[in-house]
């Protein structure tokens, strides 16, 4: 009797091993997911980037967080600085050939600031849209950024070319890319060339559209040194032309949401809000302010759930 109440304790451990692999479930929350492509935003790089930004970590490690938890990330580079037809036209191509490299046949794409813009213009305009499951933007400024405006009304126009010159130069240096054009970038983000890109990029049928931002609460430089500075700007700008003045840093809060708004990520009392930057972990900046790999977890497993 002991040895056949033995045997049948192995026999249920097994089964249960069995049951867990061969059933194909797993503790991995993003198991089964399409592959996600993260998209990044302005003077942002990808993992195939060659230049000198490639030491740093444009996404904090939250593609690799993401592949710990069960899914597979692709996260390609393209101009840092261009219009959202440019950059979707290269976003376009790089995952076609990776999908087609590894036989995917639909994705999930995540897209930070700009490169929330670019992927819309893939999935509306470009072969790429009948393989986009569910397309999630990130901070995006849809309606256009206050600081895109101020800078281009503020500068002189016999000037402009002058300071995006030397720009173009600095980024094709660090970047080591070619072919960057910061005016283009500027033109795509104001409040008019997003409205005119709107008109032309409308919502894939097929592609389910879901949004998330955060934004900053209270002025602090301690935990937001750089958005922090030109947040006064940001609600300026973003009074006088209707936005609101509630914003990250550079992007109204009412200009972020597109399809389906899912809010923003938790934090504690003293945490004052979540910038720009912060809000995709940008050299490891959200880290210390709040959960980033919840708040990516939590954006990715939405986009498995409506695949």
């Amino acid at each position: 009797m002991r040895k056949l109440s033995i045997a049948l304790l192995v026999a249920f451990l097994c089964s249960g091993q069995l049951f867990a692999s061969g059933g194909g479930s797993s503790s991995k929350p993003l198991a089964g997911s399409y592959p996600i492509v993260l998209s990044h935003g302005l003077f942002g790089w990808g993992n195939d980037n060659t230049g000198l930004i490639n030491l740093l970590s444009y996404w904090g490690g939250m593609d690799t967080y993401l592949q710990s938890q069960g899914a597979t990330v692709y996260a390609p580079a393209k101009t840092a600085a261009g219009s959202n037809e440019t950059r979707g036209a290269e976003l376009n191509s790089k995952v076609l050939v990776y999908m087609a490299a590894n036989g995917f046949s639909k994705v999930h794409i995540l897209g930070h600031s700009q490169g929330g813009l670019d992927s819309r213009y893939a999935a509306s305009n470009l072969a790429l849209g009948s393989k986009v499951s569910t397309l999630t933007t990130l901070n995006t400024p849809h309606r256009g950024s206050p600081i895109a405006d101020i800078i281009s009304s503020v500068l002189p126009d016999w000037i402009k070319p002058f300071v995006a010159a030397i720009l173009n130069v600095f980024v094709q240096l660090v970047w080591n890319e070619s072919n960057q054009d910061v005016l283009a970038a500027l033109g795509s983000l104001t409040a008019a060339g997003t409205a005119v890109f709107n008109s032309h990029t409308p919502d894939n049928p097929s592609v389910k559209y879901f949004s998330y931002g955060s934004y900053i609460t209270l002025p602090d430089l301690i935990q937001h040194p750089l958005m922090g500075i030109i947040q006064p700007a940001c609600i300026a700008g973003g009074l006088i032309n209707g936005y609101g003045g509630t914003c990250d840093g550079l992007v109204p809060y009412t200009s972020l949401k597109w399809g389906t708004f899912k809010g923003g990520p938790d934090y504690g009392i003293f945490t004052t809000g979540v910038d720009h930057l912060q809000a995709a972990n940008t050299l490891n900046s959200g880290k210390t302010w709040y959960d980033v790999e919840g708040y990516f977890l939590k954006m990715m497993s939405n986009a498995k759930a409506n695949q």
